[in-house]
């Protein structure tokens, strides 16, 4: 590794149905031969192989991670082509990566509780939050529009790629009821969609709720749309938030 351009280190685990795990890390072995590769200083990527999230000091130090899963016979060939820049990557993740096993439980729509959330040894914010995913090229968010017609809401705004690759973005739209006669979650997806742009491309996107999408169960268990202020998200993660509204229920 040391007389190599950069390194690139394949590590996995077999997991599956039958096949769960108990605990996050990888195995030993593989901890210690990306630990030792690290101290060379040759700049690192990392292939995951796993049906889930793995945790260990080694991943923060990472120059590049790439969360393959299982790709299949053909995964070669998707790893190469993301490697050498042929493809741009688009993807999100689906839930939230820990930094630890110890943090588990761990999702991004969790209930306020009104205390606070870190560990007396750990941040509690995730690794890496619902949603995220990196791109070699970078997208910016503006002009948020909110149109309550009926029992639509229309949401819009403009992504633009501000990059120099064409590329993919999931746009995300999460709501939020921040006052309700029963604890709500901080914030919920409701809408999603990929949207290709090439360099200096820019496109209006638009995504509509019904209020069908705002009910809960209530404390008789029927089904219920509460009247009151609705907040929108619209955000690259469930933490990445780049545009914020809201709507009004009667």
């Amino acid at each position: 590794a040391e007389a190599a351009d950069v390194a690139v280190v394949f590590v996995g685990i077999v997991e599956g149905e039958n096949k769960d795990r108990a605990m996050l890390r990888l195995p030993r072995p593989q901890e210690r031969l990306v630990e030792e590769v690290l101290k060379t200083g040759t700049p690192t990527v990392v292939v995951l192989m796993t049906g889930s999230a793995v945790t260990g000091d080694w991943i923060e130090k990472v120059p590049a991670l790439i969360q393959a899963w299982y790709p299949g016979q053909e995964g070669g060939t998707a790893i190469a082509e993301v490697l050498f820049g042929e493809y741009n990557p688009g993807g999100k993740l689906p839930f939230t990566w820990p930094r630890d096993v110890g943090q588990l439980p761990l999702y991004y729509n969790y209930k306020p509780t009104g205390r606070l959330y870190d560990y007396v040894d750990l941040p509690a914010t995730p690794l890496f939050p619902f949603g995220y995913g990196l791109s070699y090229t970078k997208f910016e968010y503006s002009s948020l529009s909110i149109e309550k017609t009926g029992d639509r809401v229309e949401v819009s705004f403009t992504v633009e790629n501000v990059g120099g690759r064409e590329g993919d973005e999931v746009v995300q739209l999460y709501v939020r009821k921040p006052v309700s006669r029963i604890a709500r979650p901080v914030k919920e997806l409701k809408r999603f969609k990929r949207v290709r742009l090439k360099p200096g491309e820019k496109k209006r996107i638009s995504l509509t709720l019904d209020l069908e999408d705002l009910a809960f169960l209530d404390q008789e268990l029927k089904r219920v749309v509460e009247p009151g202020v609705y907040e929108i998200y619209i955000g690259a993660s469930s933490e990445d938030i780049r545009l914020r509204g809201s709507f009004k229920v009667d």
